[in-house]
């Protein structure tokens, strides 16, 4: 599990290997010896596993990063570049990552329920047995989006773009359909 320690103007040595800060107003914080915060160029980084709750991550370039198990639950991910970027099993329930560029990312078993997506670009992304549920995909970019095996119950949909997404086997129940008509 990674370890998250608050700093503002200089670098902080952790001292204990079991400290952990919350903070939701946070600018940086130093991860597996990684500095994440808002704004950060974090492409190729691996924080596979990390404990990143709360964190404010809005603008990162995470693109190509390693996620892979994190837990994200309740990040700012706004307008973050997540191209390419490994989510695979990754907590993401309650994340905003309205604006974000997720472009060819991997979600494949991502947990998502109550994320809001809206007006994201979602293009080519793999969600393959992602947790939807109660998501808000208002206004994205789900073109080629393969929704097999995807949980969409209550989702927001509205003006979502479908072209060529895959629909088969995913359960729409209660999802406010692209039209504004809602899927029973």
């Amino acid at each position: 599990m990674a370890q998250l320690v608050e700093h503002h103007l200089a670098k902080v040595r952790v001292a204990s290997s079991n400290l952990v800060v919350r903070s939701s107003s946070f600018r940086v914080v130093i991860v597996n010896g990684v500095e994440v915060g808002p704004y950060r160029d974090l492409s190729g980084v691996n924080l596979a596993g990390a404990d990143l709750r709360g964190a404010n991550l809005q603008g990162a370039d995470l693109s190509g990063a390693n996620l892979k198990g994190a837990n994200l639950a309740g990040a700012n991910l706004v307008d973050a570049v997540l191209v390419g970027a490994n989510f695979s099993e990754a907590k993401l329930w309650g994340a905003g990552l309205c604006g974000a560029d997720c472009y060819q990312a991997n979600l494949f078993k991502a947990n998502l329920e109550g994320c809001n997506l809206k007006e994201a670009n979602l293009d080519g992304a793999n969600f393959e047995d992602a947790n939807l549920e109660g998501a808000n995909l208002e206004g994205a970019n789900l073109s080629g989006f393969d929704l097999w095996g995807d949980n969409l119950i209550g989702a927001n949909l509205r003006g979502a773009n479908l072209a060529n997404a895959k629909l088969d086997g995913a359960n729409f129940a209660g999802v406010v359909m692209p039209d504004g008509s809602i899927h029973e």
